[in-house]
């Protein structure tokens, strides 16, 4: 969604990440928000009702967080744009800087920045309830009259100031000259000033419109920013980053450093009035903050803890999320079961009940896992402690090109790829975002437990290794070790190959720890799983019905003929009910298996067994892999229709197991052993055989190019990982 034109006043909240703003925004906005991404990234734009007074009001854009206003990514150039109006955003007549009045100092880096530019501004002390506690005030009188901008003290955990704030953007709106800057810094060296008057005069005149203390703020921006020649940055005109270069050669050639220069002159300005501001009412005191820091933080508790947190998450997506997905489950089952037995036995009953319920059912069974993983990750960043997580993470990430954020979402693919793929969001840069997606598939997800029960189960026998150590169990145990393991080394490799760039330190202010605003969290799980719905899924739900075609077509009228007459002849035997009840489900059952021998997947088996067998793969399971494209699980009813076993092993797939112990090919040899077994793990552990999955990444990237990465690059591995396994087993005598 491209933030529309408006005629309403359009006020921008900006603020460094963990300040609280989505908080305030939530406050000032309640419920009328509206969600999309920005123009051409998929990055959230959050527009929302901002209430005035009366029946007044104002349109509120919540800018992404961000330390400072100098960009690097695309992402980062956003902040820039929606505040200073650059194409193709509008400008604001209002900017809202939410400062955390706990860290007035890096704070105020970002307000000083955002004053230059010359626009009415509002500055928002959130936390001051907080910052009291520490035995501090604010002395807003005096910020004013330095900084010359509205100041108003709020928080946004209790409310208080809240009023008092719409009060003041009101104000400012009806009369802009109330906000605008008055003392501000600017540079003071003339060889500075240089620079900048170079920089300003290669500015297109649509960025500054002929003002001065603009033009002056984005040429600072520009000497900032363009550091990099592989940056991500869009639509700079080439004359400014040849302005750019050529001052930062000049500078070089007489030991000067124009950033260094540039972000010294802010905290000297900085450093010489927050103590005008800041007032000490009562004896200084240890924070809860501080003492729990100490534990969190810690290089062996704080890990501790962190796993304890970790596991909670991980047992919530496991086993908490189970019985809404049962009921999801059992819903559409029922629902399914209702059209079966109310329409007539034909093509467009089997659409309607395996094409597009089950369609609907396999995007609505994902929503449990989705919220709750949504309300952890909200509770964290809304308490604090996802800064901490990061912290603690980012040493192991940053050996494979990641930092801490990163590992969240990993961690989360071992329950479900696809609220793993939308937790990436959490992460400011590109690169790391689609890096993160490109191996969250990697691990081993719940989808992938069915088939590896069943394949152990049936090939592996129960015996114990050293006498003690299960070997089934040990196996299962491997598997996860093994996607880890590979998701690691992918990222490592993708880092340096797929998605090349400097490594970003991991920038990080702690905040205080706070109660999560349950309303800002409520909100967020409702964004989410509504952008899942409605984009995502309608992608899955056209591929389920391509997946019911596919194995359901063409049928076979000589088929349906001869089963016919099958069940006519057991109805004229003399059976009991039961008997002949098991009878006619032996009946459907081979009927199913001979459909999909001649449908259009049954066929593609087939074609696809020259390519499969030297994993050790017949057609049946090429199969087996098509149907479980539509999701990994699918793979355990599909080969029991292959085997004329019916879907009933969703259920209990013990006779698929002894199916497939005992299947021998016409030459006595058994079709399925241990290493075939293991083979067949996997290229499940690694193929991407997801297609919501892939249906995620393209509504979160905007291009089918990333999931067709996706897809190659996992199937290709897939194939020569059990390819080495099958072949080198071979060779071994296994």
């Amino acid at each position: 969604m491209t933030p529309a034109v408006s005629h309403r006043k359009r006020v921008a909240l900006a603020g460094n990440p963990n300040t609280g703003k989505t908080s305030l925004f939530n406050r000032l906005t309640g419920l009328h928000l509206k969600v999309g991404n920005y123009p051409g990234i998929t990055v959230e734009c959050v527009l929302g009702d901002l209430r005035l007074s009366g029946r007044e009001a104002a349109e509120a854009l919540d800018v992404p967080g961000t330390y400072s206003l100098s960009a690097r990514s695309r992402e980062e150039q956003i902040a820039i744009q929606a505040i200073a109006g650059l194409h193709p955003l509008e400008r604001p007549d209002l900017v809202l800087v939410v400062a955390d009045s706990t860290q007035l100092a890096r704070n105020l880096y970002l307000v000083l920045q955002i004053i230059e530019i010359d626009l009415p501004v509002v500055v928002a002390l959130n936390m001051i309830d907080m910052l009291e506690e520490r035995g501090l005030t604010i002395d807003e009188a005096a910020m004013q009259r330095e900084m010359g901008v509205s100041v108003v003290s709020v928080s946004a955990r209790t409310g208080q100031g809240i009023d008092r704030l719409r009060q003041e953007i009101a104000a400012v709106l009806a009369q802009p000259q109330r906000g605008r800057p008055g003392p501000r810094w600017i540079p003071g060296d003339a060889a500075l000033i240089e620079d900048v008057g170079a920089v300003a005069e290669s500015l297109p005149e649509t960025w500054h419109r002929g003002e001065p203390l603009r033009r002056d703020a984005l040429a600072l921006w520009a000497l900032l920013s363009l550091e990099e020649e592989d940056d991500e940055l869009r639509g700079i005109p080439p004359g400014v980053r040849e302005a750019v270069v050529d001052r930062r050669e000049r500078a070089h050639g007489t030991g000067r450093r124009i950033g260094d220069e540039i972000i010294a002159g802010r905290y000297g300005w900085i450093d010489e009035h927050v103590p005008r501001f800041l007032r000490q009412s009562g004896e200084a005191r240890t924070t809860l903050t501080d003492r729990v820091d100490r534990v969190l933080l810690h290089p062996t508790l704080g890990f501790v803890t962190f796993l304890l947190a970790m596991g909670l998450l991980f047992q919530s997506l496991f086993s908490w999320a189970d019985p809404a997905i049962g009921l999801v489950e059992r819903v559409f089952g029922a629902l399914k079961g209702w059209v079966e037995g109310a329409l007539p036995a034909a093509w467009y009953a089997d659409l309607l009940a395996n094409g597009i319920i089950e369609g609907v059912g396999s995007v609505l069974v994902f929503l449990p896992q989705i919220l709750l993983l949504f309300f952890f990750i909200g509770v964290m960043e809304d308490s604090g402690y996802m800064a901490r997580v990061a912290f603690l993470m980012d040493r192991i990430m940053r050996a494979i090109g990641l930092h801490g954020r990163a590992f969240v979402p990993m961690l989360s693919g071992f329950a479900c790829a696809i609220p793993a793929i939308m937790a990436t969001r959490t992460m400011e840069r590109r690169r790391d975002r689609m890096l993160t997606m490109m191996v969250v598939p990697l691990m081993t997800c719940s989808a992938r437990l069915p088939v590896y029960t069943v394949i152990i189960a049936a090939l592996f026998p129960p015996d114990r290794l050293f006498g003690f150590l299960p070997v089934q169990g040990l196996l299962m145990v491997g598997m996860y070790l093994f996607s880890t393991l590979v998701a690691l080394v992918a990222a490592a490799v993708l880092g340096r190959v797929a998605f090349p760039g400097p490594r970003v330190p991991l920038i990080l202010e702690m905040p205080p720890y706070r109660m999560p605003y349950v309303g800002s969290v409520l909100r967020m799980m409702w964004q989410r799983s509504k952008l899942f719905v409605t984009q995502a899924g309608t992608v899955i739900l056209v591929c389920t019905i391509g997946m019911w075609l596919l194995l359901s077509f063409p049928r076979s009228s000589e088929v349906e003929t001869a089963h016919d007459a099958l069940r006519a002849e057991a109805a004229a035997a003399s059976l009991s009910d039961e008997a002949l009840e098991k009878r006619e489900a032996e009946i459907d059952a081979r009927q199913a298996q001979a459909h999909l021998y001649q449908s259009f997947g049954g066929r593609l088996g087939r074609a696809l067994e020259p390519v499969i067998e030297p994993l050790g793969f017949d057609w049946k399971i090429g199969v087996g892999l098509i149907g479980a494209f539509a999701a990994r699980e699918v793979f355990i009813s599909t080969m029991g229709v292959v085997y004329g076993l019916g879907e009933e092993v969703d259920e209990e797939p013990v006779g698929l197991r002894e199916r497939l112990r005992t299947e021998s090919r016409a030459d006595g040899r058994r079709v399925y052993t241990p290493l075939v077994g293991l083979s067949l793990m996997i290229f499940f552990a690694l193929a991407a055989q997801c297609m919501s999955t892939l249906a995620v990444i393209r509504r979160e990237t905007s291009s089918w190019r990333w999931p067709a990465f996706l897809f190659a690059y996992m199937t290709g591995l897939a194939w020569v990982t059990s390819f080495g396994v099958f072949q080198v087993g071979r060779l071994l005598g296994f």
